[in-house]
């Protein structure tokens, strides 16, 4: 497997593997990296589909990537994905996955088309004291330590960072920085969590710095990412006869190790409440998708709280990689990220509106018709002083296809699970669906008194605990998530958000795709590239912008360098000028 860029081999379609005939291929788990790998097996491995299986232990495919309407709580989503327009190994196979609404259209196109007709865009990110605009006005508000801080982290080694937590790097010149609220409560980081995935993030998104006061640099899809995505990659499997076994759990994989060489020899599942086994050859191929951000996670509704468990139970996908990782170091770590739930728990809740008491409330701090079926929020708005660190959002509506026109679909989350709430005395992860809904509703601007009846007539409101969510955000060292492909492997490999590639980062859709990939086109040798993480970080014109817009514009004569520093720059500049570096530094209002 080898890395490209460009559009030479972007179009191009591979040959036929060697052996690929001769190939079966399992996978465990049906989430969006099983589903892809699924799809490249199909489309660039050229694998016949009825020996490609995909082995899930729920009735439901989609992992993570949900949103259902249930019959006893109503609509549900358990999160949300935000995207980029370089996903670059997501497009690659998006552009070969059929809409299911529109005949002779791609996913990618549909896309692609909702997005440039539909911007994305925020026109109010932050609230303060019950729904007014907490007046960030795009601006980070670092001070020059703390701009220089974000920097240091650029530029420290990964290994420098092992074992690190965020907090360790950054003093409060950052942590109480409009920076760092838009930072965690986009990408759900917490204090305590891993400056090395920190640093991998500023790096990935060096070329989005700009966008994130605003979510301009986002895109979503037109539904929730059950229907938009995974459904349309179900139809394109399903139409290629690749066979899914539900209520099929994975409790472990044996290998046969050598000093040299590893083998994957035997699944073992249970079916029907009965053990079994399927024996595997050197040609018989499997992926793994190790661990599971939305392990554990539990529903409650209206009227109940969503129960708090983080007990791992044997069968789960905790407890079959810690199986796993007995048999070889290479094999990673699971309780580095499963070891301390209360540093990776959050909870999120789906909020539906009934009648048209709450929208009103919803358009006085969007700025948009929320029925206009155009963007209405443009991500997520944080309330600032909320105890729970609340956000929330509603993105394009309808966001289910069943959804009634009169209703509106949103999510709300918070960082905080163990804290009493502002208007609601109690932590989240203690608070029904309802008592959710009465502590969004107060840091809307609803009226105190009429709070609890709008909570319980004008909304149903279903919460979801979520003990693991960011567990791969632990601080942790190299060896502590397997390779995609470990060294030695035979006929395995890792995939998801538990194993380790180059440069990407987790908790995104790419990284799920992007392990698929290189997982499919190491172990079949496929002649083609997979794409390699957009190089923004090499991109000169984006490193110069991202530190202008880090200063909140300001140019570097502006930045107290001290008097050596300033003489020193004087000095430089003159020898710059009438340059091209000159040129493009003025260009990018660096001076």
């Amino acid at each position: 497997m080898y890395y490209s860029s460009g559009n030479y081999e972007a179009f191009a379609r591979p040959v036929k593997p060697e052996g690929a005939d001769r190939k079966s291929t399992y996978l465990i788990g049906s989430g969006l990296a099983s589903l892809s790998a699924a799809c490249f097996l199909v489309r660039d491995g050229q694998l016949k589909g009825e020996r490609i299986h995909i082995l899930e232990k729920d009735k439901l495919p989609g992992g993570a990537c949900d949103g259902y309407k249930y019959s006893d709580r109503g609509f549900v989503m358990r999160g949300g994905r935000e995207m980029d327009n370089h996903f670059e190994c997501m497009w690659d196979i998006m552009r070969s996955i059929p809409s299911i609404e529109t005949e002779g259209v791609s996913v990618l196109d549909e896309y692609y088309w909702l997005n440039k007709s539909d911007p994305n865009y925020s026109l109010m990110r932050a609230t303060v004291n019950r729904g007014e605009d907490a007046h960030t006005d795009g601006k980070f508000g670092l001070s020059d330590k703390g701009a220089m801080e974000i920097m240091h982290l650029f530029f420290t080694p990964d290994e420098e960072l092992f074992e690190k937590r965020i907090d360790e790097l950054f003093s409060k010149e950052v942590l109480n920085s409009n920076f760092w609220m838009y930072w965690r409560t986009m990408f759900a980081f917490e204090n305590w969590h891993s400056a090395l995935e920190m640093k991998r993030y500023i790096q990935r998104y060096i070329h989005h710095i700009g966008g994130l006061p605003d979510f301009k640099a986002l895109r979503f899809t037109k539904y929730n990412q059950y229907e938009s995505l995974i459904l349309p990659m179900m139809k394109y499997l399903e139409e290629h006869n690749v066979q899914f076994h539900y209520d099929t759990q994975v409790v472990n994989v044996e290998f046969d190790i050598k000093k040299d060489k590893k083998v994957a020899k035997r699944i073992v599942c249970i079916h029907e409440n009965q053990e079994e086994s399927i024996d595997l050859s050197e040609d018989d191929l499997i992926f793994i998708s190790n661990g599971g951000c939305v392990e554990n996670s539990s529903l409650g509704d209206q009227n109940h709280t969503a129960e708090y468990n983080t007990e791992i139970k044997a069968g789960s996908g905790w407890d079959m990689w810690r199986k796993i990782a007995a048999q070889d170091p290479s094999f990673g770590n699971p309780d580095k990220f499963c070891g301390d739930p209360e540093k990776t728990n959050w909870m999120s809740a789906t909020v539906t509106t009934l009648d048209d008491k709450i929208p009103p409330y919803v358009q006085n701090i969007c700025k948009r018709d929320p029925f206009s079926g155009k963007v209405v929020t443009g991500g997520i708005v944080t309330a600032t002083d909320s105890n729970w660190l609340l956000s929330w959002t509603f993105n394009r509506q309808p966001q289910f296809r069943n959804q009634p026109k009169n209703q509106l679909v949103g999510w709300i989350y918070g960082l905080f699970s163990d804290v009493p709430g502002n208007f609601v005395k109690k932590t989240m992860r203690e608070c029904t669906g309802k008592e959710i809904c009465m502590e969004w509703l107060y840091h809307m601007g609803v009226p105190e008194n009429q709070i609890e009846q709008l909570a319980e007539n004008s909304a149903n409101t279903v919460p979801c605990m979520m003990p693991y969510i960011t567990a791969f955000f632990m601080p942790r060292n190299t060896e502590d998530r397997p390779l995609v492909v470990p060294e030695g492997s035979v006929n395995f490999a890792f995939i998801g958000q538990f194993a380790e590639t180059k440069r990407d980062t987790i908790f995104t859709t790419e990284y799920s795709v992007r392990t698929g990939m290189e997982a499919v086109y190491t172990l079949l040798d496929i002649d083609r590239g997979v794409p390699e993480v957009w190089g923004s970080v090499y991109d000169v014109r984006d490193l110069l912008n991202a530190s202008v817009q880090l200063t909140d514009g300001k140019k570097i004569t502006d930045v107290d360098l001290g008097f050596k520093g300033k003489m020193a720059l004087k000095e430089g500049l003159k020898k710059l000028k009438d340059t091209e570096i000159e040129k493009l530094l003025k260009e990018y209002n660096v001076i």
